[in-house]
């Protein structure tokens, strides 16, 4: 029964506004969290923003402060299979108990404020501002102490930024939504510093972000803390399932850390997060636990982030969608999986398919263009026009049905040229977009 209800709350929730379609005006969120009695305002908040990056920095930093005894709540976007992803308690996905009870309280509010927005001609709620409200109001019933909140898209508008955080960070800033941002970094940036309210922290930034971030900064009165100036990451080595991170943090080194997440920006969100948590729970001049640190990290999931999903042959996802993170992508590939590998790519419209695959190019062996199943899905033989500028048409395979065109790379990934067994160190790597990721994820998750 409770199975059934929280299936129907969230085709009521999905069948609203998409979350890629906004409307500038924080109006109907703030007028809904008032009649909910301001939930938003019962926990400490750590907010997190910019462009790649957001979603295992949150993760990072959730894992951090539960393991210091404190009750959390996680609010990130998008989700890989199902919008239960998106609000954890205590690090597990929202139980349909607590959807339940969330949304006795939500939707007729929800209905309320959509009556008077309509009114107004402001339109109803939207599905993401709609999965914050169930969100704030589940984690202050929990109770959770402190919620750790994803901005969705941008910074300044976005419905979480209805809380008045006591950390924010900015992860990387580059270009994407530019349809709703701008098409210059320094737009793109103005948007996302709209969270800054007292003490930030900044990933690594180009130098047209960093002034932008400056300026927000200096007009909000607040402090930088910024990586590579106030913390660090000192050092870094591979290890096996991930790799060990030496840390500079803002008191003190945490040295030879096991994190296990790939790649050189991966690093660098454990030491955003870290620093975020120094900022939240320990006084000034003073670090964290370095062994409840190490255990924390050790134990951290970024679920679509470079995830092996399969074996025999491997088969990687990641959710790159733009072009700064197909290149930290094929970075972090080069680097822990040195070996020959049948790209997997499906993007969706509005997104620069050429860099993204461009990016891609010189890790990949051969490419299988497809599409995922989704309206906004760029067609398997659009995406194959770019695709053959990229990779010529000896490189190229285009199959649309996105779980024929799985078995196909998986073929490939079986196969030399010749036709005879490839070697063991071949594989199958999933990317291009959220959705095509999670989209893989299920399809393996009978035979992981």
């Amino acid at each position: 029964m409770a199975a059934e209800q929280a299936a129907a709350i969230y085709r009521a929730i999905l069948a609203r506004t998409p979350e890629n379609q906004i409307d500038p005006t924080l109006d109907r969120v703030r007028r809904a969290l008032d009649l909910l009695g301001q939930p938003e305002r019962t926990f400490q908040v750590v907010h997190v923003a910019g462009t790649n990056g957001k979603t295992s920095t949150a993760r990072l930093i959730e894992a951090l402060v539960r393991a210091h005894g404190l009750r959390t709540g996680l609010f990130t976007s998008p989700h890989l299979s199902s919008p239960a992803e998106r609000i954890l308690m205590d690090g597990e996905p929202i139980s349909e108990e607590a959807l339940i009870e969330a949304w006795r309280l939500v939707g007729p509010v929800v209905d309320m404020v959509d009556t008077e927005m309509a009114g107004d001609t402001k339109g109803k709620l939207s599905f993401f501002e709609v999965m914050w409200l169930v969100a704030a109001v589940a984690m202050a019933d929990a109770p959770a102490d402190v919620a750790v909140v994803e901005v969705g898209l941008g910074g300044r508008w976005d419905a979480t930024n209805t809380v008045e955080s006591q950390v924010q960070v900015i992860t990387p800033i580059s270009r994407d939504h530019t349809e709703y941002l701008g098409d210059s970094i320094e737009s793109i940036a103005r948007e996302k510093a709209g969270i800054i309210r007292s003490d930030v922290v900044i990933g690594r930034q180009s130098e047209a972000a960093a002034g932008v971030l400056e300026a927000a900064i200096d007009t909000a009165g607040a402090r930088g803390l910024w990586l590579g100036q106030d913390f660090d990451v000192v050092a870094r080595e591979l290890a096996v399932g991930g790799q060990l991170v030496h840390l500079r943090g803002l008191a003190w080194p945490y040295d030879q850390v096991f994190v296990p997440l790939h790649g050189a920006y991966q690093a660098d969100n454990v030491a955003c997060a870290v620093a975020a948590v120094e900022l939240l729970l320990a006084g000034e001049g003073t670090g964290l636990d370095t062994v409840v640190l190490a255990e924390a990290l050790a134990e951290t999931t970024s679920p679509g982030r470079l995830e092996v999903v399969g074996v025999a042959p491997t088969v990687l996802i990641d959710a790159a969608h733009n072009h700064a993170g197909a290149e930290a992508l094929a970075a972090a590939i080069d680097e822990a999986f040195p070996f020959d590998l049948i790209g997997l790519v499906g993007v969706l419209r509005g997104k620069d398919a050429e860099a993204i695959l461009g990016a891609l190019e010189p890790v990949v062996q051969r490419v299988v263009v497809t599409e995922a199943a989704s309206d906004r899905a760029v067609p398997a033989t659009q995406l194959a026009e770019v695709a053959l500028e990229v990779f010529g048409s000896d490189r190229l395979e285009v199959v649309e049905q996105l779980d024929d065109a799985l078995a196909r790379a998986v073929e490939l990934a079986l196969i030399d040229a010749d036709g005879s067994p490839a070697p063991l160190a071949t594989g199958v790597l999933a990317t291009g977009s959220v959705i095509l990721a999670g989209q893989v994820r299920a399809l393996l998750s009978g035979r992981k």
